[in-house]
Formats: C-alpha cells, sequence, structure tokens
C-alpha cells in the first residue's frame, strides 16, 4: 500500500497542475460561510415570530452538508473527467480565441446562454432533473439554499451544455472559470433579506425576487426564470414571470429527509422505478427525457402532476 508521503507528492503534483482559476469556488467558500452568517444573525429575532422561519437549523446543515461534498467531489470530477474531455473536444474548435476583456464578455455571456439552456433542460427533462431535484429540496429560502447541490451533477453531464464554447475556440479552463464566476453571483440571489431592486436591475438581471419566483411550487412559478446572471433570455424565450404571491417553496412531491445520501438519488430511484414497470420498452424509456410530470398513456398515474394538490402554505411577510 503506498505510505503517507507518496500520497502527499501525488496530491501536491496534481495540485501544482492547477491554477487559481480551478479553485474559484473554494476561495469564495469564507466570503459564502461569512454571508450566511450575517443573514442568519439579520433574521434570528424576526425568525421567532414567523410561522415558517428564514432560517431551519437542520434544514441549513443539510444544505451545507450536501454543498461542501459537491465542492469536493466536483473539484476532482473536473480536474479527473471533465477537463479532459473538454480539452479532447477543444481539438475540434472552430477557430482558437484569446482572452481579452472584451472576448472574456463575450465568454462570459455565452455561458449565460448555455446556463440558461442547461437550466432549463434541468426541469424539463426528467434525467437532468434527478440531479437539480436536489437544490430545490429546501422549503426554506435563504443563503444556505444556494450550497444545496446535487453530488451527481457531473454524472448526469451537466458540463456537456457549456461545451459549444469550447468547440466556439474558448480555452476550457476559461469556460469553467466564466461558470465559477456565474455561479457564484447565483449564490447571492437566493435571499429574502432583498425585495426588489431598481427596475432597470430588474429589467436585465436575475435577481432575489426573480429567483424566488423560480424556487416557488406555486403553480404560476413552476418553471420559470432560469437565468444565471441575466433574466434577458427568460424574457426573449417566453419563461419570465415576476414574483407576485409569495413563493412556497419546496418540492411538488417533497421528499422529507435529512439523508444526505437519500436527498441525492431520491428521484433517480423514483425514475428506476417508473422504468421497471411493465409496459412497451419505448414508454418506459421515455422516463428519461420526458419532463419529470409526464406518465404513460398505458398507466393510471406514474408521478403527480407537476402542480401544487393542495394550496400553498400560508406566508405572512413578502418584505422580510
Amino acid at each position: 500500500m503506498p505510505d503517507l508521503d507518496s500520497f502527499r507528492t501525488v496530491a501536491m503534483n496534481w495540485v501544482a497542475q492547477t491554477d487559481l482559476k480551478d479553485w474559484t469556488l473554494v476561495l469564495l467558500s469564507p466570503l459564502f460561510f461569512l454571508t450566511v452568517l450575517v443573514e442568519w444573525l439579520r433574521f434570528r429575532r424576526a425568525d421567532k415570530q414567523r410561522s415558517t422561519p428564514i432560517y431551519d437549523l437542520r434544514d441549513s446543515m443539510d444544505s451545507m452538508t450536501l454543498g461542501g461534498v459537491y465542492t469536493f467531489l466536483d473539484v476532482l470530477i473536473v480536474f479527473a473527467l471533465v477537463l479532459p474531455a473538454m480539452e479532447w473536444a477543444h481539438q475540434f474548435r472552430l477557430t482558437t480565441i484569446a482572452i481579452t476583456p472584451w472576448t472574456f464578455a463575450a465568454l462570459y455571456l455565452g455561458v449565460e446562454f448555455c446556463y440558461y439552456w442547461f437550466h432549463r433542460a434541468s426541469h424539463r427533462i426528467r434525467w437532468f432533473w434527478c440531479a437539480h431535484v436536489v437544490h430545490h429540496a429546501s422549503e426554506h429560502m435563504n443563503f444556505t439554499t444556494a450550497m444545496r447541490q446535487s453530488w451527481l451533477y457531473s454524472f448526469a453531464g451537466n458540463w456537456l451544455f457549456y461545451t459549444p464554447m469550447v468547440l466556439l475556440g474558448f480555452e476550457p479552463r476559461w469556460v469553467l472559470f466564466a461558470l465559477s464566476l456565474n455561479l457564484a453571483y447565483q449564490f447571492f440571489v437566493h435571499t429574502q433579506w432583498v425585495y426588489k431592486l431598481p427596475r432597470p436591475i430588474e429589467f436585465i438581471f436575475n435577481t432575489p425576487s426573480h429567483h424566488r419566483a423560480h424556487h416557488g411550487r406555486n403553480p404560476r412559478y413552476i418553471d420559470k426564470n432560469y437565468g444565471g446572471t441575466l433574466i434577458v433570455f427568460d424574457r426573449l424565450f417566453g419563461t419570465f414571470v415576476e414574483e407576485a404571491e409569495t413563493p412556497d417553496y419546496g418540492l411538488v412531491r417533497q421528499v422529507h429527509s435529512h439523508n444526505s445520501i437519500w436527498l441525492t438519488i431520491h428521484e433517480w430511484v423514483a425514475m428506476a422505478r417508473d422504468m421497471l414497470r411493465p409496459g412497451p420498452l419505448n414508454q418506459r424509456l421515455r422516463h428519461l427525457w420526458a419532463p419529470p410530470e409526464w406518465e404513460r398513456a398505458t398507466s393510471t398515474r406514474d408521478n403527480p402532476p407537476h402542480a401544487p394538490e393542495r394550496s400553498s402554505r400560508p406566508h405572512h411577510a413578502t418584505r422580510p
């Protein structure tokens, strides 16, 4: 068996092959945790008077546990699998695009466009929803909710949505760096602290108001507001909705568990069960790419409709 010194040498050699861009989200982690602490202190007293508090200790611990393991696994998988796959695809690029302030702005916009379609696919294709569902499982909206991520994103193939930028000619590490910045921005829209920003900002950017609506399971909010940094693609492609009624956070088919493994795999298990039910093979396989609420024509019911079967829980404050 390799000794500790050998393991340390391998680890140091591996780290030496990376640069600061590769560690963006890890390096920003202290800022994220500090922001959580400030928000929790802000709402600590007010939460005692709410029927549905903004913070719940167990829920936040679930989110931070999922996020911590996700960050660790993501670093390993990106270096072991995703970067090599993207670098292979980079061989077939249309051109080579050097990074300047202008080309990076174009790259960021392109990554935002790719993110919109990744996010939309993650809600409308069950295979991708199996991974993304983890992020929507919290019935609370606060900064820890942003940390609640699936450990199986790379397995589901989320990185495939960004390969067009590599094929255009952007170097893979720069593509992943732009994505990391996009995800870092999104951390700060998971809050009830900010009600509405000035109208020009609300018109162009994804804001806490827009993203609260995205996390709502109210019928009007389901499958809306997919943008990461911007909201313009939602406006262009008809998936935008304004926050009106107070969002009822969580899943239509809520998973009531604090087991991180079950929170990660429960929808994969449900999809597998649906596929194993008797029926024509094409109907069974369709569970992979059909929307999460799709039901077989020959079945009485596979999944409940992708809409609430009960009225939304009452919330008291829309403007904390």
